[in-house]
């Protein structure tokens, strides 16, 4: 006898095998088709998937299925972003080889993937980290290097001592490394770097085109390449030839300056200060730390250098003063304070007592009106602020000692890493110290063997005799520093339209029909350090002749982060001890609060951190393949595209995974336990009641189209789709839907949840259709435009406050004619039969309840 009992473990496996064996989502070039390129972002091979990653997956491959089911040709590829530092870090732990453990998670991590589900062409798939991608990476570096795009000097650098390496701007925020969170120090050093700063302007100005990016997301990147308009004022220092350049945004200001402060690394200290011994120690036990929170005076400090500088108008001495509150790497790296309209300025003014002027005729709280006048500033007295900024920037450039100048944040992306598992960069210095490109003909420049038994070994300078090579005959030194992984992950979306190509970095036909990507989908965290560089090799590849478009994404997609209750005990050295809530006995009250946790043999109270993001270091982490071998890869898929909107954060709930695994099993038993051959449809129909169904139908096809189409509404999308399967069941156990009706209606649920959960419905369709028809090659449901009325409405009929009936009538219905229409409604006269009507409680074009 067959088992018709609903086995997710078994269908899946079934329908996953069907797909690999037919390559179902392979894909190639078609011009008679709309082609639709949806892309999550790449993931790393750590070994093993977390629900952060699940959840991207899911919503990238809901979208492609369902654009599938529009008819249009979609691409959805994956790979590994396969260099970087934990497989570097791990590597020396384990005594292997980082290549051979990276190679080894993608084998698990694969295997993990598929087992969801998803479906990606796997012909596609690229790994970083195999010459066969990087060479072109490497060959495109060539070209930039040729074109003056990319240079190498000496320059202060953000360094983790953690790491060993050198970080970017990007990946040194808040003091902090963007990997491991150690304190980032200052370090100079050669690095290579592309200049990203010569398109900074076409990065500002086409945020302009990013209509379907998150605005959070364009906001970021505005403020992280911070451009602003302002002037550069030429001073002079008081007994001597050395002049101090300062930028400001603010000259109405200027008669308020109290002090100058340049940064630690100043050129100005190494040319008047560097016999200075006081200022020589100072430098020395605070010029490498990096601080960026200024709102707390505890972390502000400086040094008064005893130097003054001429006030640009008044002439006045004004003294000069080392902090570490100004930045190097902006303007000019020296300001003038203003304490009055500064609030960092006016914090280290009070921590060394220097004198704070006001120059406003009224309390500005930094933020200056431009009516108001100034006051103390001789001939600037009585002017409104407006007027003095336009006065003091004619007065300066006619002294010739000032000229508009326009800043960026933005500094050039440092793309050299000194670790050992990375791409090597193709650059070589030969006997004369000039720095060249290694020939094409060499490329790629692959790394030396692994070294095992130094646990040191983390850069590419102790491999001396790969170090050490030759070049059409001559000796030459290869560069030490491999390429940032940040590189590999900058240009993999364009790859992917035909990565195996061997004959240069792209096909310039693929990407025309390829990109730009139409749907991505990654975490906002990527926002000023992924999707900057994303957008800035795209632009780099374009003025290459690889693609034609001027951003490499039309719409993108920040999903939220998967969030958990979080428990942990402390340790008598005061440090948490993180505990897993699968390991715990917790006890909640009706409402789901907490009222109690405890676990067998530990005495330790234990404390509730809330609900924060799984994550490793927290140890709050649910395996997804745990809970597919539990409950299936569709229930998992449709409890993390149910549960909340994608944007927000996703608050995981075991009770609410074992309420989709239900619904699934109530669909499957419904669909494959009975007969729908055999339906009885001996039952007589009033014609609106079958109406009502086709317009049920048709509305739940319009409100999910729209919410998967237009709002990425998931969760209320399936919301729509259960609640007429409920409605469509309650009807079929009322006898009430004929036989037609009902096999529409249920394909048409299947269709619309095989985006969500294509497991089952695969199987349910050959249990509907027949085993010779295949639900990946179905359409999405058609909507029936003669059911939208418009003029017309829907109401609900209730007795006593219970439904029992719907109808349509024409919008603005008075009462009585909706009454009349009701008294003749044939199956509602029981209802009314020998019952007197106390109350009948109208709201047009919605309900009519009569109170009996």
């Amino acid at each position: 006898m067959e088992d018709t009992s609903y086995n997710p473990k078994k269908i899946e496996s079934i329908v996953q095998k069907y797909w690999i064996k037919n390559k179902t989502f392979s894909v190639i070039e078609d011009e008679t088709k709309q082609k639709f390129y949806c892309l999550p972002m790449i993931p790393y091979p750590s070994g093993k998937l977390h629900m952060g990653h699940v959840r991207n997956y899911t919503i990238s491959d809901v979208i492609s299925r369902y654009q599938r089911m529009l008819g249009k040709n979609v691409l959805q590829p994956i790979g590994w972003d396969a260099f970087g530092l934990p497989a570097e870090e791990t590597a020396i732990k384990k005594n292997i080889s980082p290549h051979e453990w990276t190679l080894k998670n993608i084998s698990i991590m694969k295997k993990q993937l598929q087992s969801l589900g998803f479906s990606y062409d796997w012909n596609r798939e690229i790994t970083t980290c195999q010459p066969e991608y990087y060479r072109w990476e490497q060959l495109f570096f060539i070209k930039l290097f040729k074109k003056n795009l990319v240079y190498k000097k000496k320059t202060i650098v953000n360094w983790c001592s953690t790491d060993n390496t050198v970080l970017a701007n990007e990946q040194a925020q808040d003091g902090k490394c963007w990997r491991c969170g150690s304190n980032v120090t200052f370090k100079k050093i050669s690095q290579w770097f592309i200049k990203i700063t010569a398109y900074v302007e076409e990065l500002l100005n086409d945020l302009k085109l990013l209509n379907n990016w998150p605005k959070e997301v364009i906001s970021m990147q505005k403020n992280w390449i911070g451009k602003s308009k302002g002037i550069k004022i030429k001073c002079i220092i008081h007994n001597n030839n050395y002049f101090l350049d300062i930028y400001t945004t603010k000259p109405e200001t200027i008669m308020d300056i109290t002090f100058f402060a340049i940064s630690m690394h100043h050129p100005l200290i190494y040319n008047l200060l560097k016999k200075n011994d006081k200022i020589n120690q100072f430098l020395k036990n605070n010029i490498d730390i990096l601080s960026t929170d200024f709102k707390n005076s505890n972390n502000l400090f400086g040094i008064n250098t005893n130097l003054f500088v001429l006030h640009p108008i008044t002439k006045t001495k004004i003294p000069l003063w080392i902090t570490n509150y100004v930045r190097h790497d902006y303007a000019t790296g020296a300001i003038m304070a203003v304490p009055n309209h500064n609030k960092i300025d006016y914090s280290f003014a009070k921590l060394y007592d220097i004198p704070i002027k006001a120059i406003f005729s009224k309390k500005t709280n930094q933020n200056i009106k431009k009516n108001i006048n100034l006051i103390n500033s001789v001939q600037l007295n009585n002017f409104t602020v407006k007027k003095v900024r336009q006065k003091i920037i004619k007065i300066l450039i006619k002294k010739k000692i000032a000229k508009l100048y326009i800043c960026y944040k933005i500094k050039d992306w440092c793309i050299s890493r000194q670790r050992y598992w990375g791409a090597p960069i193709p650059m070589v210095i030969n006997d004369k110290d000039n720095i060249l490109p290694v020939p094409e003909k060499e490329l790629p420049i692959i790394l030396p063997q692994y070294i095992h038994k130094n646990k040191c070994i983390k850069s590419l300078k102790l491999y001396t005799k790969w170090m050490h090579t030759k070049i059409n005959g001559n000796k030459v030194i290869r560069e030490s520093d491999t390429f940032d992984t940040f590189m590999e992950s900058s240009w993999y979306y364009a790859r992917y339209t035909n990565p195996h190509l061997n004959t240069d970095i792209l096909d310039s036909k693929s990407t025309k029909y390829w990109l730009p990507v139409d749907q991505y989908i990654g975490g906002i965290e990527h926002a000023v350090m992924h999707l900057i560089y994303f957008r800035f090799y795209h632009k780099l590849l374009r003025d290459f002749g690889y693609v034609d478009s001027a951003e490499p994404v039309k719409k993108l997609i920040c999903q939220g982060m998967v969030v958990i209750d979080s428990f942990y005990i402390r340790r008598k050295n005061g440090n948490k001890k993180w505990l897993s809530p699968s390991k715990l006995n917790i006890i909640r009250n009706k409402d789901g609060k907490i009222t109690q946790v405890y676990k067998k043999n530990c005495s330790d109270k234990i404390i509730y951190a809330g609900k924060i993001k799984m994550s490793k270091s927290k140890n709050n982490g649910i395996d997804p393949h745990y809970i597919i071998n539990q409950y299936g890869a569709d229930t998992l898929r449709l409890f993390l595209m149910f549960a909340a909107p994608i944007h927000k954060s996703l608050n995981w709930d075991s009770r609410s995974i074992i309420g989709m695994h239900r619904f699934l099993n109530k669909m499957w038993n419904f669909i494959y336990k009975n007969n729908i051959k055999n339906i009885n449809n001996k039952s007589k129909y009033v014609l609106y009641d079958q109406d009502r169904i086709q317009y049920k139908l048709n509305n739940t096809i319009i409100n999910v189209t729209n919410d998967i189409q237009n709002t990425n509404s998931y969760n209320t999308a399936i919301a729509h789709i259960i609640k007429f399967f409920n409605y469509i069941e309650n009807t079929y156990n009322k006898n009430q839907i004929n036989k037609n009706n009902l096999k529409k209606s249920l394909e048409c649920i299947i269709k619309m949840m095989y985006p969500f959960t294509p497991h089952i419905c695969f199987i349910l369709w050959k249990k509907i259709r027949g085993d010779k028809y295949c639900i990946d090659t179905e359409k999405w449901p058609s909507i029936n435009k003669h059911l939208i009325i418009k003029n017309t409405s829907i109401i609900v009929i209730q007795i006593n406050g219970k439904k029992r009936n719907i109808v349509k009538i024409k919008n603005n219905l008075p009462k009585k004619e909706v009454i009349n229409l009701v008294n003749n409604i044939q199956n509602m006269k029981k209802y009314f039969h020998k019952k007197n009507i106390k109350k009948i409680i109208y709201i047009p074009n919605k309900i009519i309840n009569f109170v009996l």
